[in-house]
């Protein structure tokens, strides 16, 4: 039997290629939410960050999350996906 092919995404931040389970992915609902998928299999745009506050936070300080999201991403909405990414980070 054939081991399965992990995945491969970019971290908007490091510009990493990493397996898709070492990231975190942020999702725009099709009803304009922007909220964390741990899943990864939320429908919606979204962008992959790797799993460690400094990715957050340079994703923070540049905007990173607008271009791919296809949205002005506000600092209540980073503040509040920044409490939730917390719980997610590996370092």
């Amino acid at each position: 039997m054939k081991a399965r092919k992990t995945p491969q995404r970019k971290c908007i931040v490091t510009q990493e290629m990493m397996d898709k389970r070492d990231l975190i992915r942020i999702v725009r609902t099709p009803d304009g939410e922007v909220k964390l998928d741990p899943t990864g299999k939320a429908s919606g745009r979204g962008a992959y960050i790797s799993r460690s506050r400094s990715a957050f936070a340079a994703a923070k300080k540049k905007k990173l999350l607008n271009r791919p999201l296809k949205m002005e991403i506000t600092d209540e909405m980073y503040d509040m996906l920044e409490k939730e990414f917390a719980r997610y980070v590996v370092e």
